[in-house]
Formats: structure tokens, C-alpha cells, sequence
């Protein structure tokens, strides 16, 4: 090997402890010519019992029939049904994002084995409050995110119980029932990759969602973990059940979609490694770079709209070049105006 070569791979490892395959960052639903197969397999596996999504709908289920009021209770606002809510919600985000970081980080389990970032979590760093990345990511997630999540599922019950919500069982249509949960993912990715570009407007960035981009490099606290003016913003694609038949159900899995897939694909690694043959695919390499970048991958790796809209990074070092480029003419046309 060339001196040359060796001094690149050591820059590469610099960069990134662990990547997944660079040319198998999007999902193969846009792909050209299309894939129906690999299309297929892709949905299956994502709906596989390996798959968090899977888990999430499951809680979702269970979270209904067994956590949630009764709607009749939810009529009238009233603290007894708000608390159960807001405390069971706090229970789960304490149980996922605290099962997560006690596992890959506090004891280590897997070591760096499938790790992005060959850094640790920031210990005293003046930019995060109490000079600590994790203490700072735990508070404002118990506090803020589990606030606001909380608001909107008590709204969404609310407005089931008073009519505000269209409200549909399962044996009224089941067909649309399922539909609406297996494109709730799609829904999720659709909105946020707008409302996060809203969040980069440079007033809004400034004001809040700086506060979450402290986070360069992430760990099961930092997905939620944000600036209360970006949570009241985060969770509005849930309002969408005010216009369209749907049941509580569905507004608890869109929420509970997007508290604890943020902590998921946040957590650092491609994937939990449970023993020698269980692998849960959790975290989100497009995600990661834009954690690293900050100005491109704004959506998810199922929506097209960062490709459509030329702020898609692949993570090779011509995406990197590209970057730099996009950077350079930007700031040219700033400079101009």
C-alpha cells in the first residue's frame, strides 16, 4: 500500500468508525428503472419482526388497550386523565432511550462494533447546559419532548371524544384502518423533511433548532432532544387525523413514532446486537450525515426529496466535494444580492 493510500484510510477511520454500504442509502421505492423485488423485500424487512417500526405499532396497540383513558374521560380536559397520559408517556421514553444509552454506552456492550462516530459523548463542553452532551439531552427530553407529545395526544383525544376527530373503528373499514398505519412512516417522513426545512430558515435555526445540531456527534438522548419552539413544531403531522377517519390508535402510533424512532436512529449504531443472531436495524446513516454536514439529508431515507431537491449527501467523498461546492455557490450568491 502507498503511502498515500495508508494516509486516506487513516482519514477515513478518523471520520467515520463505521458506515453501512454508501450505495444502499435510500429506499428502493424511486429507484429507476424500478425494483418491484428488491421493492418487496425492502417493505418486508421493514415490517420484519427485526424492524422498530414493528415494535412501535405493537406498543401502539398496547398502549391503547391497556395505558390509555377511556375516551368518555377525555370529554373535558381534566388533570386525572392528562397525568395518566403524560406519565406513561415519561415512563416509556425513561424505559427506550435509558434501556439504549445503559446498553451501548454506559456499559458498553457492543464496544464500537457497528458505531458511526469514533468520538465519545461531550463531557464538559460549554455548549450543552450542565457542560454535559447527555445530562443536557436527558433534560430537555423529559421535560419538553415528553410535554409536547403529550399535548398533542391529549388534543388528538380530546377531539375523538368530542366529535373534532373523524372517528373510525377497525369493522367500519378495516382495509383503510391498516392503510393508514402502514403509510404513517411515509406521512412522518413527508412532513418532516418540510418542517426541517423550515427549521434551517436561518431565523429559526438560530433561535432553536441550533440547539439540537449541538449534537454532532448522537446518542439515544439527542434525537428528542430539542429546542421547545422545534417540539411544537415536530409533532403537527398528527393533526392530520382531524380532517380524515382514522382511531386514537393511529394518532398514538404517528406520535410514538416520532419520540422513539428519534431516539432510535439516533443512537450512534447501524444496528442492537442482542447475542450472535439478533440484529434490530436502529440507527439512520443519512441522518448521521446530516448531524455531521448540517446542510443536506434533511428528510428521511424513504422520501425522494432530498434527491429531488439536490440536497441529498450519499457519504462518499464526491458527495463531500459536492458539498463544498454547493456551499461555495451559495455563499457567492449571498455575497452578490
Amino acid at each position: 500500500m502507498t503511502e498515500a493510500a495508508t494516509t486516506n484510510q487513516a482519514k477515513g477511520k478518523r471520520k467515520w468508525n463505521f458506515h453501512p454500504r454508501l450505495d444502499e442509502q435510500m429506499a428502493p421505492f424511486y429507484q429507476w428503472p424500478p425494483q418491484p423485488g428488491k421493492t418487496l423485500r425492502y417493505i418486508a424487512a421493514s415490517w420484519g419482526p427485526f424492524s422498530v417500526r414493528i415494535y412501535v405499532l405493537g406498543l401502539s396497540i398496547f398502549t391503547w388497550f391497556y395505558f390509555s383513558p377511556a375516551l368518555e374521560r377525555c370529554r373535558e380536559f381534566g388533570f386525572d386523565w392528562i397525568a395518566q397520559i403524560w406519565l406513561r408517556n415519561l415512563l416509556i421514553m425513561l424505559a427506550v432511550a435509558g434501556s439504549l444509552h445503559l446498553y451501548l454506552y454506559t456499559f458498553g456492550k457492543q464496544r464500537d462494533e457497528g458505531k458511526y462516530d469514533p468520538r465519545d459523548l461531550a463531557r464538559n463542553s460549554k455548549q450543552f447546559h450542565f457542560n454535559n452532551q447527555v445530562w443536557d439531552n436527558m433534560f430537555w427530553v423529559l421535560t419538553s419532548a415528553v410535554g409536547f407529545w403529550t399535548a398533542y395526544e391529549v388534543l388528538m383525544m380530546w377531539a375523538y371524544a368530542n366529535g373534532y376527530a373523524p372517528y373510525l373503528e377497525f369493522s367500519d373499514n378495516p382495509a383503510w384502518f391498516i392503510f393508514l398505519l402502514f403509510v404513517t412512516p411515509w406521512w412522518a417522513g413527508f412532513h418532516f423533511y418540510w418542517q426541517h426545512r423550515l427549521l434551517h430558515v436561518p431565523f429559526l435555526y438560530k433561535i432553536a433548532h441550533s440547539w439540537h445540531h449541538k449534537n454532532t456527534n448522537t446518542g439515544p438522548w439527542s434525537g428528542p432532544a430539542m429546542h421547545p419552539i422545534e417540539h411544537s413544531i415536530w409533532l403537527t403531522d398528527v393533526l392530520i387525523f382531524l380532517f380524515i377517519f382514522s382511531h386514537p390508535i393511529h394518532a398514538i402510533f404517528i406520535l410514538q413514532f416520532h419520540a422513539l424512532t428519534a431516539v432510535t436512529s439516533h443512537t450512534g449504531y447501524e444496528n442492537l446486537l442482542l447475542g450472535k443472531h439478533i440484529k434490530i436495524r436502529m440507527g439512520d446513516f443519512f441522518h448521521q450525515l446530516h448531524h455531521r454536514y448540517f446542510d443536506c439529508n434533511y428528510g428521511t431515507f424513504e422520501t425522494p426529496w432530498d434527491q429531488w431537491f439536490s440536497t441529498y449527501h450519499d457519504g462518499t467523498a464526491q458527495g463531500d466535494e459536492w458539498i463544498k461546492q454547493r456551499r461555495r455557490l451559495l455563499y457567492q450568491q449571498k455575497a452578490a444580492s
